[in-house]
């Protein structure tokens, strides 16, 4: 009970961070603190579950009709995982009343990091049960390397389909505006697994690349709530 006390308190702290962080950046009609845990309680719940159950049925007619595990894993992490987890996590922008706080087009940004830092937490938990097997000091670096990559590259790739969405509402646009925003999301976390699962610079190098590229994700949405938030 002790063990996943602690594990749960690792994997939910830096997220909750992240989210506060996140959520002050704007200095003017800050969201309420209400639709944020609104937004990460379902990030790390109901879009958990969702996209499992979704990969597993995809899964499905994937692994009948690939034989080589090598190919077959390479997709479900970059094409199927993405695209199944960007679509369940910034649903929560839907809910009632975050759907009302949607007030301004940086609030999108703000509630999507949410849901996906939520969705980043319960995948660390679980992600950090598995590492207990490798020993203290690869647990430690895994950890790390899941808190920063990990929380970065969901809350901003999430954010991006929240800004569409919140655009698609202030100017009164069908919800047909979101799609490209949702491919743009997509396109970053399939690129963060395809740099993860296939090392490309080797080894250290490789995780390396991946890290930069979620934090420059982040920042980039950061920078892009900031300008907002200063044109108010």
């Amino acid at each position: 009970m002790l063990k996943w006390l602690i594990l749960f308190l690792i994997a939910f702290i830096p997220p909750i961070i992240f989210v506060i962080y996140i959520r002050n950046v704007e200095h003017y009609q800050r969201e309420p603190w209400t639709q944020i845990f609104l937004c990460f309680l379902w990030g790390s719940t109901i879009a958990v579950v969702a996209a499992l159950i979704l990969e597993i049925i995809l899964d499905i007619p994937l692994s009948a009709s690939i034989q080589d595990y090598s190919l077959y894993s390479l997709i479900l992490a970059v094409v199927i995982a993405p695209i199944v987890e960007e679509f369940t996590k910034p649903l929560a922008l839907r809910l009632k009343s975050v759907k009302r706080e949607l007030l301004e087009i940086e609030d999108g940004f703000v509630y999507g990091a949410a849901a996906g830092l939520g969705f980043a937490a319960t995948e660390n938990l679980l992600y950090e049960a598995s590492f207990l097997s490798e020993g203290l000091y690869l647990f430690v670096i895994l950890v790390i390397i899941r808190t920063i990559g990990g929380c970065s590259l969901h809350a901003s790739a999430t954010a991006m389909t929240g800004y569409g969405y919140s655009k698609s509402i202030m100017y009164g646009k069908p919800l047909l505006m979101v799609l490209p925003f949702f491919i743009i999301a997509i396109l970053m976390h399939g690129t963060y697994n395809f740099i993860v699962s296939f090392n490309l610079l080797g080894g250290i190098l490789g995780i390396g690349a991946a890290l930069l590229f979620s934090l420059l994700c982040l920042r980039y949405i950061i920078g892009k709530i900031h300008a907002f938030d200063q044109n108010f």
